[in-house]
């Protein structure tokens, strides 16, 4: 599912920020903030695609 991993990329990329924002640095944790709102985002995305999935029954055929 493209949504997904869109979000497990989302949280890896934040992971340096998180660290420097830890560390006391002001521009990481304005950044953290920023990408945790996208990953809010992308997280409700799998969520409607997984209650899409469910109503069709199963996944769409994988090319």
């Amino acid at each position: 599912m493209e949504e997904y991993l869109k979000l497990k990329q989302l949280v890896e990329e934040v992971a340096d920020d998180i660290y420097k924002a830890m560390g006391g640095n002001k521009a990481a944790g304005t950044r953290v903030r920023k990408m945790m709102q996208d990953i809010k985002n992308m997280a409700q995305a799998v969520r409607e695609k997984v209650l899409e999935l469910r109503a069709t029954d199963g996944p769409p055929p994988q090319p």
